[in-house]
């Protein structure tokens, strides 16, 4: 006797063997989107660490692809019994997932982490300050591409469902899961090894992906007590190279108009002298940046800093480039002169060197002792300069003041930001990314500053400072009292601040 089948059990099949075809579509595309993250990522350079990287990308994202299946589409095919609302309904969810897979991957190409509940602070200020750049026809082209991709995945939805029976003659079902569990389970086999050994090529993988959880060898290890879990952890957050030898210096070439009618005098203090208070020069109030710091560890490095506008783990690899801050203004015709007590750290800069007492219009750049800061502060200001003056090397933890007689609207600033701010007052609107880390004191855009320090990273954000050594040890303290404090480290802060930090090294 043979028994057919219900017709709710063969449309149930059909709905089943369609949502598995579907499924297997998407995952195809979502690797092809998540290609953005490899080539966003410097490339292992070795053949294990290759070897994970494709495995990890193939195996994660398929993962991920058909998890989402599972979850929100599979229970569909079994409690709906209108194959219509199913298809638009699977349609709209990979649409959706799809869209966040794309948007995620260019927040990574753009500031180095994903979307998370720890990251939302980040994605709010990126949120603005995109939505400031992007005009309401922008806006409405992202929106018409979405319903252009969601029909396209309705396309998709029915032309699998038309060739379902077709599609399901070929057994590739084993051989396709044999491949996704494979790169799978081979992923996570290797990156125990290379977690236990802290093999860099895989270790800097870690965040690649998004909602990545690689298994690892330290809490197997830690449960039998083979691994003091507390130490691995601050050796593993980080490990950074503190030399940088190839850049691209300016980043993109930069075009701007210059005022050369503007006169305008910048100060950097170069010794500790913490006795200096310019809140007041002459019966003028001037402006003031109470959480200015000056990172660089030693003169040569603050000079460099200043004049490029990037922190001095640069230091070396600028040894035969020219600062824009000096060389833009030059070149449309402004005057433009270094005053300096102490030795100049590059040959190039020579050119620049004027003495103290030549007054001329344009643009001057002084780095001075305390003692002498407020004798030149008052005589500049006789001379109708508008002024900038920046205090604090050699104090404790770096931290000075910034003084002026423009509108200086940052909460917190550092060295960096002084070349933006000092182009954007001589009238450059180029964007400042092209040759500074740093930010347009007058308009800033962040809530957060990286800098170094020796082989430090420094990360300034809420009232909080983060060092990192290269060693990936980490201590994180109050900015208000100096005290340690016990915090853990905001890694989706610290993958935005080292993107931001190496944008100029050919390594990334």
């Amino acid at each position: 006797m043979i028994l057919a089948e219900s017709p709710r059990r063969q449309r149930v099949t059909k709905l089943v063997n369609w949502g598995h075809w579907f499924a297997l579509a998407n995952i195809i595309i979502a690797i092809v989107i998540a290609s953005i993250f490899v080539f966003s990522s410097p490339m292992p350079g070795t053949g294990v660490g290759t070897l994970y990287l494709l495995a990890n990308w193939f195996g994660h994202i398929g993962f991920m692809t058909f998890f989402g299946f599972v979850i929100f589409i599979l229970p569909l095919c079994y409690l709906v019994n209108n194959a219509r609302v199913i298809k638009v309904s699977a349609s709209i969810i990979a649409a959706v997932g799809l869209a966040l897979l794309a948007f995620d991957a260019l927040l990574f190409n753009r500031t180095g982490f994903h979307i998370s509940f720890h990251a939302a602070d980040l994605l709010r200020s990126e949120a603005q300050s995109t939505m400031a750049i992007e005009s309401w026809q922008q806006w409405a082209f992202l929106f018409l591409l979405f319903i252009v991709w969601l029909g396209f995945q309705l396309v998709l939805a029915n032309a699998i469902w038309k060739r379902v029976e077709r599609f399901t003659r070929h057994k590739v079902g084993i051989p396709v899961t044999t491949f996704f569990v494979s790169c799978f389970v081979t992923s996570h086999a290797i990156h125990v090894w290379a977690d236990a050994k802290l093999y860099q090529p895989i270790i800097k993988q870690d965040n690649m992906f998004p909602l990545s959880y690689p298994a690892t060898a330290k809490t197997t290890m830690s449960r039998y007590g083979l691994l003091d879990l507390a130490a691995y952890e601050e050796r593993k957050q980080l490990q950074f190279n503190p030399e940088i030898h190839n850049i691209t210096y300016p980043a993109e070439p930069v075009y701007c108009a210059i005022e050369t009618s503007k006169n305008l005098t910048v100060v950097v203090q170069v010794d500790g002298d913490n006795t200096i208070d310019l809140s007041n020069i002459k019966g003028k109030q001037l402006n003031q940046v109470a959480n200015y710091y000056s990172t660089a560890s030693s003169v040569e490095g603050l000079m460099i800093t200043t004049l490029f506008g990037v922190p001095e783990i640069y230091q070396e690899a600028l040894s035969k480039k020219r600062p824009v801050l000096l060389a833009l203004p030059l070149g449309s015709g402004m005057p433009v002169s270094i005053h300096s007590d102490v030795p100049l750290p590059l040959p190039q800069l020579s050119g620049y060197l004027q003495p103290l007492s030549n007054n001329h219009e344009g643009l001057h750049i002084a780095f001075m002792n305390g003692a002498d800061i407020q004798g030149y502060v008052e005589n500049t200001v006789d001379r109708n300069h508008d002024i900038i003056v920046a205090t604090g090397f050699g104090n404790k933890n770096g931290k000075g003041a910034l003084y002026s007689t423009l509108n200086v609207k940052a909460e917190l600033a550092s060295t960096e930001d002084l070349a933006p701010t000092i182009l954007n007052i001589l009238g450059c609107n180029a964007p400042s990314t092209f040759y500074s880390t740093g930010q347009n004191l007058l308009a800033p855009s962040r809530p957060w500053l990286v800098s170094t320090s020796g082989d430090r990273i420094v990360v300034f954000h809420g009232n909080k400072r983060t060092d990192v050594l290269s060693n990936g040890s980490y201590e994180i303290s109050d900015l208000s009292s100096g005290r340690r404090s016990k915090e853990s480290l905001n890694i989706d802060l610290l993958s935005q601040a080292i993107k931001h930090l190496s944008r100029f090294s050919t390594q990334n």
